[in-house]
């Protein structure tokens, strides 16, 4: 197999631990159980066929450095847990469009200049495949990203709660050009949602009857911060509502369920709890 040519867009925390990721786990293994990997290997490529080709940002302290660099400038507080060579990417200046709200504007400085070529640099890298951490209710500028993602005529893994893989539109657009898209919104390994959704399907098997629940997530990283502003929280209270009450075969009442970020409190930096209480 060759190598998965992939390109970030937002080079925040969620990209720190990626990039980490790929170098911590490159030489893992492929015949053994490896502690905070679901699959060394995927439709037969490992994790070590990933490489970077190229990156977008709007921050001033991270357009033009190597991604290598970017990904530890702050604010930026992904535990470093591996140390990554000089990737010889340059971070270029994307499109802001509605990627940097009322909060995250405060304490990140928007790079000098226009927005970079995006379609030309995704040709030019050989980019296979774009992954999209923008902002949470980023809808506009993820939105135009992908325009130029398919322009480019490159795979998409889009992993935040603006809808694209799950809507018909999208889907159609990609399948048009025979591109992959996959979506939408992430969770964590073991976090919070998998963790409500399993019990909830539990309470299910069961037998006990689910009448009520919240879960509160609470955070010190930019995206909680980001996430103080509630009018970008629609989509992703959504996602994670629908997450878990998929797992049930009939309706809660709008009021009886409520999953999402609760607040924001620096000094945990990139740690991140919740409270779930179900009745």
């Amino acid at each position: 197999m060759g190598k998965i040519r992939v390109a970030i867009i937002g080079v925040g925390n969620c990209a720190s631990a990626l990039v980490q990721g790929v170098y911590f786990y490159r030489d893992a293994p492929a015949d053994t159980f490896i502690p905070g990997l679901m699959h060394t290997v995927l439709g037969g490529y490992h994790v070590g066929d990933i490489e970077f080709s190229a990156a977008f940002d709007i921050d001033i302290n991270k357009v033009g450095k190597d991604l290598s660099e970017a990904i530890f400038a702050p604010p930026n507080n992904t535990r470093r847990f591996c140390e990554v060579p000089r990737l010889g990417v340059p971070v270029h200046r994307g499109m802001t469009h509605d990627g940097l709200g009322k909060y995250l504007s405060q304490i990140i400085q928007k790079a000098p200049g226009p927005t970079d070529d995006i379609v030309g640099i995704l040709r030019q890298t050989r980019t296979d495949v774009v992954v999209n951490f923008l902002p949470v209710g980023s809808e506009m500028a993820t939105k135009w990203y992908v325009e130029q993602v398919l322009d480019a005529g490159c795979g998409f893994v889009n992993c935040i709660p603006v809808f694209i893989a799950s809507q018909a539109y999208w889907q159609r657009r990609f399948e048009e050009r025979g591109l992959p898209v996959l979506g939408d919104d992430i969770k964590s390994q073991v976090g919070a949602t998998i963790v409500h959704r399993v019990l909830t399907h539990l309470f299910r098997q069961r037998g006990v009857r689910l009448e009520r629940t919240y879960q509160l997530n609470f955070g010190g990283n930019t995206d909680f911060l980001n996430m103080l502003e509630r009018e970008r929280l629609e989509s992703k209270k959504a996602s994670k509502t629908g997450a878990v009450t998929s797992q049930l075969d009939y309706a809660l009442p709008a009021e009886n369920v409520h999953v999402g970020p609760s607040d924001y409190v620096p000094w945990l930096e990139d740690r991140k709890f919740c409270h779930i209480r179900m009745e």
